[in-house]
């Protein structure tokens, strides 16, 4: 059976709806960075995504090319998640999109090295013949962190964001943003076929004791 990282690591990728605080180990990720609106149709956002995803394919099924990857196995794909920041703004403000400076991202299986990496990316852009350049091996260690599964559209997120914050008050902690720690989305559902009011996203910000 095909490594689910989603069921392997439960504890990161599948959170209760309340706050709780958990240390995220090292990843690294095929990531494209950005800035403006993310609902743009066409945008540079919507154009990251296609880059990453036949990036990840392209790894994903590399067995069945001449490519021969040390220690693969068979693993699904994990889900898109994006790091996001507003230029002077703590977490982010929701009201206006056009300011998000986003990294959209693809966790990467460990034994994914820079080297297959890049085959993978020129490999890509040859067979889908789409411009990957902007893709990048990127490596997170986020630490200490509060999470939290939000339920429903993204522009609800600030109710779920003050539970967190709260939470974080009730327990000596405080947010602890900056260019490197941002707010943190993981996408678990198919916005293309699930309804916004059944969306379901993992909600993580960078803490430290206050």
């Amino acid at each position: 059976m095909a490594f689910d990282f989603k069921k392997e690591y439960k504890e990161f990728y599948l959170p209760k709806n309340r706050p709780e605080i958990v240390t995220v180990p090292k990843a690294h990720y095929i990531a494209v960075r950005g800035q403006g609106d993310p609902n743009e149709p066409e945008g540079a956002y919507q154009r990251a995504i296609g880059v990453l995803y036949a990036v990840a394919y392209t790894l994903k099924m590399s067995y069945k090319t001449d490519r021969r990857i040390e220690g693969f196995y068979d693993y699904v794909v994990p889900p898109l998640e994006g790091f996001w920041r507003q230029e002077g703004i703590e977490g982010v403000d929701y009201t206006d999109k056009s300011a998000f400076q986003w990294i959209s991202v693809i966790r990467l299986p460990d034994f994914i090295t820079e080297a297959d990496f890049d085959w993978a990316v020129a490999t890509a852009a040859k067979k889908k013949k789409l411009d990957c350049s902007a893709a990048e091996f990127l490596t997170v260690d986020e630490g200490l962190c509060v999470q939290i599964m939000h339920y429903g559209p993204f522009d609800d997120e600030p109710a779920t964001v003050a539970l967190m914050d709260g939470y974080l008050r009730q327990n000596g902690y405080v947010n602890d943003f900056s260019e490197t720690r941002q707010h943190h989305e993981i996408y678990l559902s198919d916005a293309r076929k699930v309804p916004p009011e059944k969306w379901k996203t993992v909600i993580r910000h960078p803490i430290k004791k206050a």
